[in-house]
């Protein structure tokens, strides 16, 4: 069998008082062996995902309802936390929906925008377009990734301030739906401004996004304004007292949650330890994170296959729920000294703790 890790011996060129770093090449014994313990896995199935998504929704609104609606401080903050949960859980098939082949399931992105991204302000083409640039692989941890940031070698205030800064985002998404949609129809250079830096999730602040064309147009326009008028709705109904001050603060704070969980989620999903040079895909699968089982909390925190993030990596077109069954075969089938099993991790408190301390001793 192949050696598990091949490195190549040139180093990279690195700062004054940083180590080289050495470039790892693909190892072709991992790639092969997970392409083929996985060619069964391939099509999604449609029942999964339907059930899965009005599930989450079903929990998600229902325990905001009763948030919105309990007075005891104890069952709010109690139905507050499930609502966040269950609407990140619906929200996070966002991240399917970028992969996805639509006709493997039929009407599926159409309904996700009607039931969540419309109503979260996080319409589905905010992702699409954007996230297969993370998976290019001569863009991954480059500065043409809309996704990366090398984290770990940045200093450590930077860390809280990702994290705490998001809690802003559904302020900020007001803002982009009801204010900055309509003024952006009066001026085809400002829309234009909105749309290459106010319409994608992503964290590389240089990014800018190209305009959808065709039928990918088409969908953008008629699914930003739906997300445009209800975010008008709200602020005018909350501005006239239809909605409660109080009943909005509170989905707002569930927003919020929603907004940091995923920003932690985020923080560890790699080791953000690249420097904007290319990388073979058995170094991103490296640079990026699996919390396999037995841990428990990573359902909750890394939900709908997040939580096999480097898998991901290797095996983009892998629906998420085959991500655990694949996760099993490939562990199987590859050698003890495989690169595969050193992209899993425990937890989230030491993926947390190994990249505080990268920022305090940078390679």
């Amino acid at each position: 069998m192949e050696r598990s890790l091949t490195l190549s011996r040139a180093p990279v060129a690195e700062p004054a008082g940083r180590a080289p770093r050495v470039r790892i090449a693909d190892d072709k014994a991992m790639l092969r062996a997970a392409a083929e313990a996985t060619r069964d896995l391939i099509a999604p199935r449609p029942g999964v995902y339907w059930a899965d998504l009005i599930g989450s929704v079903a929990v998600g609104y229902g325990a905001l309802a009763a948030a919105v609606t309990v007075r005891q401080t104890g069952w709010v903050v109690l139905a507050a936390v499930v609502s966040a949960l269950a609407l990140y859980r619906a929200l996070s098939f966002i991240h399917e929906i970028s992969h996805m082949k639509h006709s493997a399931v039929p009407r599926f992105r159409g309904a996700w925008n009607a039931l969540v991204g419309v109503p979260m302000l996080v319409p589905s083409f905010m992702y699409e377009g954007v996230h297969n640039l993370h998976h290019a692989k001569t863009r991954y941890g480059t500065s043409e990734d809309p996704e990366y940031l090398p984290l770990a070698l940045m200093k450590p205030w930077t860390l809280p301030a990702f994290v705490v800064i998001s809690a802003l985002a559904p302020l900020g998404l007001l803002i982009r739906y009801a204010i900055l949609s309509p003024l952006s129809l009066l001026s085809p250079k400002f829309r234009t401004i909105v749309m290459e830096r106010y319409s994608a999730l992503a964290i590389n602040p240089s990014f800018r996004r190209r305009a959808p064309e065709g039928e990918a147009r088409t969908m953008w326009d008629r699914v930003e304004t739906a997300a445009s008028l209800w975010a008008i709705a709200v602020v005018v109904l909350t501005a006239t007292g239809v909605f409660p001050l109080r009943s909005v603060a509170i989905a707002l704070a569930i927003g919020s949650g929603v907004a940091v969980v995923n920003q932690v989620r985020t923080l560890v999903a790699h080791l953000w330890e690249n420097d904007g040079e290319p990388m073979s895909v058995t170094a991103q699968y490296l640079d990026s994170v699996n919390v396999p089982p037995p841990a428990l909390l990573p359902a909750l925190w890394a939900p709908v296959g997040l939580r096999y993030h480097a898998l991901h990596h290797l095996l983009p077109s892998l629906p998420y729920h085959a991500l655990g069954e694949a996760h099993r075969r490939i562990t199987a089938a590859v050698e003890q000294g495989s690169p595969y099993h050193k992209a899993s991790y425990a937890g989230l408190p030491g993926l947390v703790n190994k990249i505080v301390r990268s920022t305090f001793h940078p390679r």
